[in-house]
């Protein structure tokens, strides 16, 4: 589903359909790490904004937030 929202993460795509694909939050919902650490989740969308990080769908259809690996900034 859509949001009428967008979030300065996930963007249009609903924080609870992007799993995160690294690191020790790894498996978890957007939304999941927003309520738990929302300053790790501050942290992710200045990654975003600096191009680090990407949202790719993957086989299963599921949405995944991952590093690009051509920056090596680690998260």
């Amino acid at each position: 589903m859509v949001s009428s929202i967008a979030s300065p993460l996930t963007g249009v795509i609903e924080e609870t359909d992007v799993i995160i694909d690294f690191g020790q939050y790894e498996g978890h919902s957007v939304e999941e790490i927003r309520k738990i650490d929302p300053t790790f989740i501050d942290q992710l969308v200045k990654e975003k904004e600096s191009q680090n990080l990407a949202i790719r769908r993957h086989r299963d259809k599921n949405f995944r937030l991952y590093m690009n690996p051509l920056t090596g900034h680690p998260v």
